[in-house]
């Protein structure tokens, strides 16, 4: 460090917390060390009695924390990630949209094996809303050699964004309520209140919903209608079970449709089904939407909304985080099910 008149250290690192002192009002401090000192910082540090100051000699080849946090936020960040900082040699990621974080998992470890080098997310597959932060990046020391950010910024280049949102596309929605007893008016029909109201939170409307009693015939020409009349999804709710002549199953699988998977290590949402019909995604919803805040659901439709083709090896891995503990207050998706 260096010790310097304050009107001769504008664009240097100070070396030193500077401590700002309004007696009965005010003790804090006013700028920290490493802050990069401005025009409009000389006048605010010769006020508070301070006509030198200790500032940092930046080796050759070195950058300050600050530049090199906004160079990394923008080598990871994609085009829907809003920057903001940098904040004491932090850079902040913000969504720009409503949609679904995507984070390539893989590169942000080898990122974190970078020496001097960090990044800090959100869970991958985590809804976030707009001017929601999901994550940020810093260096470690207070400098850093140029190389490393170079270096970091040229394998980012080679590769997809390390840290996106999908926003939500507008699909096409219909629904397929099954039934005999519920047709037939023994059971009051649940879907608008629960699972049609969840899709609209998404910002979809359910265009067409039609019933069918339990009868594979009767739901596989239902599937087909809806088909036809253009949906992008198809919902069908109540009747999935594990019997072999499960109606909902069967009418599925008369409609043409093929099953991709057939229940999840998910809990609640075990039973649930996805298939395709063409273009179209069929999702099976068993009844535990009715009664929990949280299932399979909200972890599958999103994904589908955000142009995600999801693999049964995929839902494989959803075991690990697939269990929800049903807390009295549901704080989803800030917890840990479905990561």
């Amino acid at each position: 460090m260096r010790r310097i008149a304050t009107k001769d250290a504008v664009g240097k690192p100070l070396g030193h917390d500077v401590t700002k002192i309004i007696p009965g009002s005010f003790k804090g401090v006013a700028f920290r060390k490493g802050h990069i000192i401005s025009e409009q910082d000389v006048e605010e540090l010769l006020s508070i009695g301070k006509y030198s100051v200790y500032v940092m000699e930046m080796p050759e080849g070195y950058i300050h924390e600050d530049e090199a946090g906004v160079r990394l936020a923008r080598a990871f960040g994609a085009e829907d990630i809003d920057l903001v900082g940098p904040q004491e040699g932090k850079v902040t990621f913000v969504s720009r949209v409503n949609g679904l974080l995507k984070i390539r998992v893989d590169a942000l470890t080898r990122i974190n094996l970078i020496e001097g080098v960090m990044l800090s997310t959100l869970h991958n597959y985590t809804p976030v809303k707009p001017d929601e932060r999901v994550g940020a990046t810093r260096i470690i020391p207070l400098t850093i050699p140029e190389t490393v950010i170079s270096e970091t910024e040229t394998m980012c280049a080679r590769e997809d964004k390390i840290i996106r949102v999908m926003p939500y596309l507008h699909k096409r929605v219909g629904a397929l309520v099954t039934g005999t007893e519920i047709v037939d008016g023994r059971i009051r029909d649940g879907f608008d209140e629960s699972v049609g109201a969840k899709v609209g939170g998404y910002g979809q409307v359910v265009l067409e919903k039609l019933m069918a009693r339990d009868d594979p015939e009767e739901i596989s020409s239902n599937i087909r209608r809806l088909r036809e009349q253009g949906m992008d999804i198809i919902l069908i709710t109540a009747g999935l079970s594990v019997d072999p002549d499960d109606a909902t199953v069967l009418g599925v699988k008369q409609a043409g449709a093929q099953i991709v998977f057939y229940g999840t290590p998910i809990l609640p949402g075990a039973m649930f089904l996805y298939a395709r019909l063409g273009k179209t995604a069929i999702l099976g919803l068993p009844a535990c939407v009715f009664f929990h805040k949280t299932t399979a659901f909200d972890l599958f439709f999103p994904r589908i909304l955000a142009g995600e083709d999801i693999k049964k090896e995929q839902v494989a891995a959803l075991g690990h985080g697939g269990y929800c503990r049903n807390c009295d207050e549901c704080r989803y998706p800030v917890c840990g099910f479905g990561k």
